[in-house]
């Protein structure tokens, strides 16, 4: 009997190993079959500021953004491997994707058991993927995460209480994440409060929480440090400081607190719509994992990590879909703990009652598949493009490139007036400006009006062979209180200097034409445009 028990209990985990296979399996393939979507516009600054690293160019020099430099940076090792293609790019991002889920994984089995790990990295496999968080795309988000759950797994490591070396190991990863993008310095945060609180509970002697607790943070300012005497060392410190400190100030400060909310609940609605069995098991875990005393201390854990993710998602306020992946991975752990808690009561039952934890997790997991069946399984990686974003040229960006490409040297300049830096990556010719988007120069906010005289200046300094004007809303974001300085002076600038070669016309999300060296002087119908400009002889 005991070993038909224990024959059992083994099926029964290999039908949980079949399910993750056969999940991690689907996921991939979609993963696989979506690599040549076109880049949209965060994945072409990450490409094009790795391109540049590549070319031996330093940040901040031919690209100016608010963002630190860590993403580049890995964009660049990523291309050095994969080729600077979109199928190079997407192939980095499918790695760094099951890198972190298999951390998930192993976060789920350190904090439970292996049922938690499993149900927790077949969720965030699913939900990193969603259309709903822009998953598919290689955006700064799912750089920060691999870093920050690496350290977080770090720091739960029981040999931490005999040496220091994992906890120097967990802070550097912290601080690696927080080299992706700001808001992960949250995370950094939650690793120092969960190492004091843990300690504390151990009765550690003050002296020795101190020491732990500088260690930890002083191995997360590392990276931080290193770059900062990098960029001091190439020069480009001064503009580094004002892009991702000074304008980064301001641009967080856009929002004004009253419309949190509503941008919030906004975002939200989308994102939990999408997969909302997976959302509802987590929510079932949180209450569960407080329920029952044993499991308090993972429940106290996971709900500093969310609370820390969330933090994380509303930096500046602005609640853009990829913010959410941030979230993900407590959620996702949440929802391990839900199955988890469901399975265990089942053991030592029937085949029946064993397998309705699997039944539920599979349906959780079956339906944001599904729901998006069309956009994971039908849609050409182009119309998979056109769906998600039917207001932006991210399809009509690699013909224009080529176009430029082929008309160009590799010591010509172009200059895009819009917020296209794919544009630069694709045709692989230096820009006449850094001010690769143009949203900067639209905002309400000091430095506009000195942002648009800078970019008008370096325009005319550089002399580019090709302009391109994106006459698109989406490409500016341009409101009523904007300063026009640079609409009137590029109007003016074109006119004088510049001979248009090429007018691509947008007419809908599934019709585009292209006019190259034969410009007609009026189209049956005008959409959204983009005009490209050759100079003059």
């Amino acid at each position: 009997m005991t070993h038909k028990i224990d024959d059992s209990r083994k099926a029964f985990g290999a039908g949980w190993w079949i399910l993750a296979v056969i999940v991690f399996g689907l996921v991939i393939a979609i993963r696989i079959r979506l690599l040549g979507v076109p880049l949209e516009r965060d994945e072409g600054e990450y490409a094009y500021a790795g391109q540049l690293i590549l070319q031996g160019v330093p940040p901040y020099t031919l690209a100016y953004n608010m963002k630190f430099p860590g993403t580049y940076a890995a964009y660049a090792a990523i291309m050095s491997i994969f080729g600077q293609t979109i199928t190079g790019v997407h192939l980095g991002l499918l790695l760094v994707n099951v890198a972190t889920i298999v951390l998930v994984f192993l976060l789920g089995c350190r904090l439970v058991n292996s049922v938690v790990g499993l149900t927790a990295g077949m969720s965030y496999a699913v939900l990193s993927v969603s259309p709903s968080v822009l998953g598919f795309a290689g955006h700064a988000t799912h750089f920060v995460l691999l870093p920050v759950l690496g350290g977080t797994l770090l720091l739960l490591n029981p040999t931490n209480r005999q040496g220091f070396r994992w906890l120097f190991a967990s802070g550097v990863l912290f601080g690696l994440g927080v080299l992706m993008k700001q808001p992960a310095v949250f995370f950094a945060l939650f690793g120092a409060v969960y190492l004091v609180s843990n300690d504390l509970h151990r009765r550690f002697f003050l002296e020795k929480i101190l020491l732990r607790t500088l260690i930890f943070s002083a191995s997360v300012i590392l990276p931080l440090g290193i770059t900062f005497l990098l960029l001091w060392r190439i020069g480009v410190l001064n503009r580094f400081w004002f892009w991702t400190i000074d304008y980064a100030r301001q641009y967080g400060s856009l929002v004004p607190f009253s419309q949190a909310p509503r941008f919030f609940f906004y975002s939200a609605k989308e994102v939990i719509a999408a997969c909302w069995p997976i959302w509802a098991l987590a929510g079932i875990g949180l209450v569960a994992s407080l329920w029952e005393r044993r499991t308090r201390s993972v429940a106290a854990f996971l709900l500093g990590f969310l609370f820390f993710s969330a933090v994380a998602l509303c930096a500046g306020f602005y609640f853009r879909l990829h913010y959410f992946i941030l979230v993900l991975p407590a959620v996702s752990l949440l929802a391990g703990v839900s199955v988890g808690r469901l399975s265990a009561p089942s053991m030592g039952r029937s085949i029946i009652f064993r397998c309705i934890p699997v039944l539920i997790l599979g349906f959780a997991l079956a339906w944001p598949i599904l729901a998006e069946r069309k956009f994971f399984f039908e849609a050409s990686p182009a119309d998979a493009s056109r769906m998600i974003y039917p207001e932006s040229p991210f399809a009509e960006s690699i013909r224009i490139a080529e176009y430029l490409r082929e008309h160009t040297t590799r010591n010509d300049t172009i200059a895009v007036l819009g917020s296209e830096p794919q544009i630069y990556f694709y045709s692989d010719r230096h820009s006449a400006t850094g001010y690769i988007y143009t949203y900067g120069l639209m905002e309400t906010q000091k430095y506009a009006s000195q942002m648009q005289q800078e970019m008008i200046r370096e325009v005319e300094r550089a002399r580019p062979k090709f302009l391109i004007s994106v006459v698109m809303p989406d490409s500016w974001l341009q409101r009523s209180e904007s300063e026009r300085l640079i609409f009137t002076w590029a109007n003016q600038y074109a006119a004088q200097n510049y001979t248009v070669v090429g007018f691509v016309n947008i007419v809908s999300p599934d019709k585009t034409d292209y006019y190259f060296d034969n410009v007609p002087q009026s189209v049956p119908q005008l959409g959204k445009y983009i005009l490209i400009y050759q100079r003059k002889s």
